[in-house]
């Protein structure tokens, strides 16, 4: 008798064991759905905004959006009921692996290629990246000086879940004729070779078609060149073929144009962004209007001392005027690749709205332009970007409507990045995203 009173206990035992594993189990899978209360949500796009929103996160994307969502028992609720809900914003045009400063090298980046060796600046781009992500920033077109593919093995880092960061578009080495955008001597050029890895020289067909090939080997996801970094510059056939060789890996191409003639190449050729604003014209911007040629004209503040001059900035405002009433495809792009004193990387790239106000564009079209025109000139927008079910779940918060008043951007105080929360309450929380391995797969490259 004792016996079986001992295996009936036993079989107790085990049965509210198991019991209590599987409503563990069920509560681990439930507690995986994130519901948010949102008490605006603003739609860029439309301009619009619908008040008292529930948004429902599960395995990193949206899968419920809607006033009468019903939120799941155990779910994770973060209440944004008091803040503006918007989707992230874009970057078109930055360099997180590059800082150039005032000490030591004056603010010359040729110097600081030959001083920081590629590794210490992959480094100081993790650090880049989570301040751009801090300042709301989740996906950022990561164009060129880099060192040697800095900027690949950063997208690879976050992708593999091993730090946080913005979603990277990078575009590997910038590929020019012989020296980039850098003035070599010959000694330096041709014997110490103090022009690499920033570049890849390309003065021969074949010599592009290898370049292209190379960036995408490597992992590149655009391919950007210098249009007309020298003077003889790339012609439009050349562009032509880049843009062809290009595209057998899937990928588009945008050129660093600085000169009016370079400009028209470049748009005769079919690209899809320009970089700067130095070579646009109302001419010009009317032909990108009609091709639908992406403008990153990194406008550069003049409240950046330092950075730029009364001169070009009264320039650089009347031109990305100009864009915009031409209906020229906007994108938000800074360019912001150097230290501002007591500023994060991410505070220097959200500065650059001050460029855009004193344009006169309206707020709405600020904001469509920091984030519907990077997601499609990015080409994210089918899969990350939009606020929509299905789609990557990428917001974040503010206090204040952007659609009233761009300057609430300025105080991002909640960010989600792939489901996950990397800021709450204005502070970051970035613990969930730091791995010992890969979540995504050992090669993403």
């Amino acid at each position: 008798m004792r016996t079986a009173i001992m295996r009936a206990a036993a079989v107790v035992r085990t049965i509210a064991i198991v019991a209590a594993l599987q409503l563990l189990v069920g509560a681990v899978a439930t507690a995986q759905v994130i519901a948010i209360k949102a008490g605006r949500v603003v739609d860029p796009e439309t301009g619009t905004t619908a008040s008292n929103q529930i948004l429902l996160v599960e395995k990193g994307k949206f899968t419920a959006i809607g006033s009468n969502v019903a939120i799941p028992a155990g779910a994770e609720v973060i209440d944004l009921s008091a803040l503006t809900v918007l989707p992230g914003l874009v970057d078109a045009h930055n360099h997180l692996a590059l800082t150039y400063k005032e000490e030591p090298e004056r603010n010359s980046y040729y110097i600081t290629s030959m001083l920081d060796p590629t590794p210490l600046r992959a480094i100081q781009a993790v650090s880049n990246g989570i301040q751009m992500l801090a300042a709301g920033f989740t996906i950022i077109r990561d164009m060129g000086n880099n060192g040697n593919y800095a900027d690949v093995a950063l997208r690879q880092a976050i992708e593999q879940g091993w730090v946080p960061g913005p979603t990277i578009i990078p575009s590997g080495l910038i590929i020019g004729g012989m020296g980039g955008q850098f003035a070599p001597t010959p000694e330096m050029a041709r014997d110490h070779r103090i022009v690499y890895p920033e570049y890849l020289e390309a003065d021969t067909p074949d010599e592009i078609v290898k370049a292209v090939r190379q960036n995408a080997l490597f992992g590149a996801r655009v391919i950007k060149i210098c249009v007309d970094c020298k003077p003889w510059g790339y012609t439009a056939d050349e562009i032509r073929l880049v843009i062809r060789e290009a595209a057998k890996a899937g990928l588009k191409v945008e050129g660093h144009v600085q000169t009016v003639d370079g400009g028209k190449r470049a748009v005769d050729a079919g690209i899809w962004s320009i970089a700067h604003d130095r070579g646009m014209t109302d001419e010009l911007h009317k032909q990108m209007a009609l091709k639908g040629v992406w403008r990153a004209g990194t406008e550069t503040p003049i409240s950046l001392v330092g950075h730029t001059t009364q001169q070009r900035y009264d320039f650089t405002v009347a031109s990305l005027h100009n864009a915009w009433e031409n209906k020229v495809p906007l994108t938000f792009s800074t360019d912001a690749d150097y230290y501002v004193p007591g500023k994060t990387r991410g505070e220097v790239a959200i500065e650059f709205i001050e460029t855009w106000k004193a344009a006169k564009i309206p707020d709405v079209d600020i904001l469509r332009a920091m984030t519907i025109g990077g997601y499609k000139v990015s080409e994210t927008e089918k899969v990350r970007g939009p606020i929509r079910v299905g789609m990557f779940a990428d917001l974040i918060a503010v206090p204040g409507n952007p659609l009233e008043r761009i300057d609430a951007l300025r105080d991002v105080r909640f960010v989600l990045k792939n489901g996950m929360v990397f800021k709450r309450d204005g502070v970051m929380t970035p613990a969930a995203f730091f791995h010992g391995g890969p979540v995504n797969g050992w090669n993403v490259r």
